[in-house]
């Protein structure tokens, strides 16, 4: 069952896309595909979604949306730096107008001083480059309540992006 506050999010997102010619890429790490699932559960959806990429590992995210080893390396995979080779690899990939990804601790473990349990970083990258990155510390709510929550803001970060002049793939 798809949550309620989530599905709202999602329509508001889908009726922008639809009513503009759009279409969306999803790239989900934490979330596992959520996100995707909330936008489907939209009767016509298909008319704006074109595909979500589940890059769970390190080595999805390489093989399927091309973020680079060094990069993974360097600022590990929950980044905002990786965040954005999510979205924009979707979006390549993909060839949408949009795409919006999703990488984080969700929990129970994994958290560290540094990264605790509850970090998220969403992506939102458009055909003409623009980007909206942003870092949500949602804190140790379980691993569903996180997971819930990373939904919500990228359906949030979407309409942000969507706020601003995007045009159809």
């Amino acid at each position: 069952m798809i949550d309620k506050e989530a599905k709202e999010a999602a329509q508001r997102v889908f009726d922008i896309c639809r009513a503009r010619g759009l279409t969306l890429a999803t790239a989900e790490s934490c979330t596992a595909g959520l996100i995707a699932a909330t936008i489907t559960d939209i009767p016509g959806s298909s008319g704006i979604f074109d595909r979500g990429f589940v890059t769970y590992s390190n080595k999805a995210k390489q093989v399927l949306l091309g973020v680079s080893k060094d990069l993974l390396d360097e600022y590990g995979a929950v980044s905002a730096q990786v965040a954005k080779a999510m979205a924009l690899g979707a979006l390549n990939a993909a060839e949408t107008s949009l795409a919006v990804s999703v990488t984080g601790i969700a929990g129970p473990d994994g958290g560290t001083p540094e990264k605790p349990v509850g970090l998220v970083f969403l992506g939102c990258a458009s055909r003409e480059g623009k980007f909206h990155i942003r870092e949500c510390r949602f804190g140790d709510l379980g691993r569903s309540e996180v997971r819930r929550r990373s939904v919500i803001a990228a359906f949030a970060l979407l309409e942000e992006m969507l706020a601003g002049p995007i045009k159809p793939s």
